[in-house]
């Protein structure tokens, strides 16, 4: 990312990384199955026989609850017999109406699927069982425009066990951020084209991830729900708030709409052409074998697609549910964005959940916003490598200029070394190796080169071999200037000018006769 933008430094006005948009889940853990349900009915000595009448009394009560708060707040819940986008229908709502003393622009209402508890009871014995079954259920939409996030929807299910989902938008949360500060912006969408002050805007969307997010999702919680606490007060049970959906977007703000219309095409052709299963993977922090290929047990399906939206071009990288897309958000805004949907092959160094005195170790990360901020950090850090994959793109040196220099002998004091051979499949998987996505970032070493060329040696002596070879390598792409060791380590990193040089020759490489001849 770096290397991109000291290549555009006088075109970029300013570069914003944070949250896009956020989908929050709050559940009540203990009814996630049939024997929470009925452990809890039985510590509060509700019969499970009992069951439908109670929750379907505790529905009525909720409706009723939230139809007088609408109607006093001067905006009755509407319902929507039919499918609708709701974020124009409330865009037109607020235009027309405004906002209400309370901060409330409109509370929707619409049957949809959900999930939720039945009692089957059984004739012969009379026995009641409970299970959970697929079933519709009223659900309301509350748009708040909150003091704090700006607009939000909560979506309320009215039926046990009253799942809530919150969306929030992290660009819309720091507009309302810099008005409170009188800090100047121009915007357009959730976008910005201008900030005033943008090193303290980037630092206000730092602090995003470390906001304490159980206590304000359950203050948004006592708005639409304030009748949560009497429901369980004979034995309270608390909502546990998960990350169902993070975005997280990198925008490049230019200064010229002409210089984005000129680079972005370049940049599309190289996401499309160049960037394969792996390198995908590598960019959304998949370990990636010393092979270089994927992980064997991924079992996911990785793809690529273009599509043309209204706000521009836009490529999306895909793998299993999670994704990273590149899109001209605006005529003179570049954004990077990475989406994380599923979070199971992800990594947090933490203790182990119920153990606050634990040893910290690596597990999986968990979808609790507790791991939001190390979310953030994985997502940008994704960001990163697709646009330092992409840097090398934006060079106008023709690729002769690059290679005339790297098939010529090279003579270093006494000791010549040979001229590197572009288009020879050995050197080519050498080059593959040492300018794979992660070596960008924590560079490589002998062993990892010589595991990815040779495998696991036969013997000890094979694998003395191996290293003298891969030692040989190595030396001569450091004469051509291609890597350069990491002072104090045995690691290696490629060098700006190696990073340009080996991706426009993976590049031509993997190009089409009739691209090559386009150019």
């Amino acid at each position: 990312m770096r290397q991109f933008l000291q290549h555009h430094g006088e075109q970029i006005l300013g570069v914003l990384n944070g949250f896009d948009r956020l989908r929050l889940r709050g559940s009540l853990r203990m009814f996630g199955a049939e024997r929470g349900v009925v452990g809890w009915l039985h510590q509060v000595g509700i019969a499970l026989e009992d069951f439908l009448t109670w929750a379907q009394g505790m529905t009525k009560q909720l409706r009723r609850r939230t139809e007088e708060d609408a109607k006093v707040a001067g905006r009755p819940v509407e319902y929507l017999a039919a499918k609708v986008d709701k974020e124009e229908h409330v865009a037109s709502i607020r235009a027309k109406h405004g906002v209400a003393k309370n901060g409330l622009v409109t509370v929707l209402s619409t049957l949809e699927m959900g999930t939720s508890y039945e009692l089957q009871r059984y004739r012969d014995t009379g026995r009641c069982v409970l299970y959970r079954k697929p079933r519709k259920c009223l659900y309301y939409y509350y748009y708040w425009d909150d003091g704090r996030f700006g607009l939000t929807q909560v979506r309320l299910q009215t039926y046990f066990p009253f799942h809530v989902h919150v969306v929030m938008n992290g660009r819309e949360w720091l507009a309302r951020q810099l008005d409170t500060l009188k800090i100047g912006y121009v915007r357009q969408d959730n976008c910005f084209i201008d900030i005033a002050d943008m090193a303290r805007a980037q630092k206000l969307m730092d602090d995003q991830p470390r906001q304490d997010w159980r206590g304000q999702l359950n203050r948004l919680l006592r708005r639409v729900h304030p009748l949560h606490t009497e429901f369980f007060k004979a034995a309270p049970v608390d909502y546990y708030w998960a990350s169902e959906q993070t975005e997280w977007a990198t925008d490049i703000l230019f200064r010229d709409a002409a210089m984005v219309s000129k680079l972005y095409p370049a940049l599309l052709r190289h996401a499309i052409d160049s960037f394969q299963a792996s390198d995908v993977l590598r960019f959304l922090g998949h370990k990636m074998p010393g092979h270089g290929g994927v992980n064997g047990n991924y079992k996911g399906v990785v793809k690529t697609d273009l599509k043309r939206r209204a706000e521009g071009i836009r490529v999306k990288h895909s793998a299993g549910r999670n994704s990273i897309k590149m899109y001209n958000k605006q005529p003179t805004v570049l954004r990077v964005e990475t989406t994380i949907n599923d979070a199971r092959d992800l990594k947090s160094y933490r203790r182990k959940e119920g153990e606050p005195k634990g040893k910290p170790a690596w597990r999986q990360l968990r979808k609790s916003v507790a791991d939001l901020g190390r979310r953030s950090k994985l997502s940008q850090a994704s960001n990163a490598r697709y646009l330092e994959a992409l840097s090398t793109i934006t060079s106008e040196t023709p690729l002769s200029r690059l290679t005339d220099k790297l098939c010529r002998p090279v003579q270093i004091g006494k000791r010549r070394f040979r001229a590197l051979r572009p288009f020879d499949p050995d050197d080519v998987k050498l080059l593959e190796i040492v300018s794979r996505g992660e070596t960008l970032i924590t560079g490589f070493r002998n062993r990892d080169v010589r595991h990815a060329l040779y495998g696991s040696p036969a013997d000890e002596r094979a694998r003395h071999r191996q290293a003298a070879s891969v030692t040989r390598k190595l030396a001569m792409l450091r004469a051509h200037g291609l890597i350069k060791k990491i002072p104090h380590t045995h690691r290696y990193i490629l060098t700006t000018e190696g990073v340009t040089a080996i991706t426009a020759l993976m590049a031509a490489r993997r190009s089409s006769l009739a691209r090559l001849t386009a150019a």
